[in-house]
């Protein structure tokens, strides 16, 4: 049996292979270094996930033969003007909206970003009938405010949510199967919401994707030692080496996990032919980091309505090699589409340039952003004045106080994880995590409470 993988796979399609079945401890290492496995890695050295924009032949045991790639990420840049790539991008994106979303009715999450804005310009544009959603933090930033002015913008309907503190453990067993603890449990926030607006509309249309195709890391040639170093820092979460480390050491594993990691990134970059340092970094993202982080949770979004990507299509891929870095740094495509089609979306705030928009956030710089600057930091120290915190990311509404930490305890202890991972370990870094920096240890906690369900969940396996 053969079976094709797209560019960027939209799910994890899973294979047996011939090894024993044991946990692959250095697979997961890197797991609990990053927040999501490398290449073909999985929990266990006897399955493996197909690897994207590949061909792969299975018996009929369902092992991995072998791969094949059909396509390989390139950088060849055409000598066209900007005026025609954005009149190809115009036309490609509206394509595979129309294809995909034609007489249904959208459900399109909105943000406060340029992806999901870039979505509402072409659907718009199609005609397409849509209900929009958005969600913020309880005592966050009201993202909801930005989406509601582009829904309105573009006369969707439109509804808000508040994210609550604490919804995780009800949620926490349903979550944990439909994303088989392949990411942790506080990033996607989307759970928060789950078949809140499943009878609104026949599609999601989803944004995932657009930031990384359509940016660039705006560096200059490196080299591969650099490159390394840069994919390290990018990817190794806040705590994550330590942990990392932690458990290396605590499983007796053969060497050191830092030379196995940057062994195993060298490895990867090896991969892909493309001398350009911003395009193959990209290809590095699109190939390994999407199919194993962005897209495990889209399982979310399925399980409520069917979904569509259009920054994941093929041919979106396949444009983004031949497209010049020059068009694609400091989102220029993106920005000139929605000015092109929906001009009056330009002018409504960029969440990541706030108070600016897309006319002029190129004065998001001392001394113009300066007033914004001290008038939110005023904000913040009268609300602390006052005892409330400023909410920026899930984790503090699902982790952080009484009710919650007795709940992350018990999940803890129930699910038996110390016979897995040392007693003394998690003990550590609960306790830091409460006692001494949060923020320093808020990955560790994600990912000791995803090792617990997995723990939980593999008794089955």
């Amino acid at each position: 049996m053969d079976i094709k993988t797209d560019i960027i796979p939209i799910r994890q399609t899973f294979a047996k292979t011939k090894a024993s079945h044991q946990l692959n401890l250095e697979a997961i290492c890197v797991f609990a270094a990053i927040g999501f496995f490398l290449d073909k890695d999985t929990y266990w050295k006897d399955k493996v996930v197909l690897p994207p924009a590949s061909i792969n032949t299975l018996n009929d045991f369902g092992e991995l033969i072998e791969s094949k790639p059909w396509f390989h990420w390139y950088y060849s840049p055409r000598p066209i003007s900007f005026n025609d790539a954005l009149n190809e991008f115009t036309d490609l994106f509206e394509t595979i909206i129309m294809e995909q979303n034609q007489d249904k009715k959208v459900i399109l999450p909105l943000s406060g970003g340029l992806d999901s804005r870039t979505q509402a310009t072409a659907l718009k544009h199609i005609n397409a009938k849509v209900f929009s959603y958005s969600y913020d933090f309880k005592n966050g930033f009201k993202e909801t405010d930005i989406a509601r002015h582009i829904a309105e913008t573009c006369k969707f309907e439109f509804n808000s949510s508040t994210i609550k503190e604490g919804y995780l453990w009800d949620v926490l067993d349903e979550l944990s199967e439909l994303n088989m603890c392949y990411s942790d449990f506080t990033s996607p926030r989307q759970m928060s919401v789950f078949n809140k607006y499943k009878s609104n509309g026949d599609i999601l249309s989803l944004g995932h994707w657009g930031d990384v195709l359509f940016d660039s890391m705006n560096l200059p040639q490196l080299t591969k030692a650099k490159q390394i170093e840069i994919i390290s820092k990018k990817i190794i979460k806040k705590g994550g080496l330590d942990f990392a480390n932690n458990l290396w050491l605590s499983w007796n594993l053969e060497g050191d996990f830092e030379n196995y990691f940057n062994t195993r990134i060298a490895l990867l970059l090896d991969t892909i032919s493309i001398d350009d340092t911003n395009a193959k970094l990209r290809a590095f993202k699109s190939k390994y980091w999407a199919p194993r982080w962005t897209s495990i949770n889209l399982s979310i979004f399925e399980a409520q309505n069917p979904i569509s990507l259009p920054y994941y299509d093929n041919r979106m891929c396949e444009f983004i090699c031949s497209i010049p870095e020059e068009f694609l740094k400091n989102r220029k495509l993106q920005i000139a589409y929605i000015k092109k089609r929906t001009p009056e979306l330009a002018s409504i705030v960029w969440q990541d340039q706030r108070p600016f928009n897309l006319n002029n956030f190129n004065y998001n710089k001392i001394p113009f952003n300066l007033p914004y600057r001290l008038f939110q930091k005023g904000k913040r120290l009268l609300s602390n004045a006052a005892g409330q915190t400023t909410i920026q990311r899930n984790w503090e509404l699902q982790f952080l106080g009484t009710v919650n930490e007795q709940k992350l305890k018990e999940q803890l202890i129930d699910s038996n994880l110390e016979q897995w991972i040392p007693k003394h370990l998690i003990n550590h870094y609960v306790d830091a995590f409460y006692n001494e920096d949060a923020l320093q240890n808020a990955h560790t906690i994600n990912m000791l409470l995803t090792f617990s369900k997995f723990h939980q969940n593999s008794k089955h396996e």
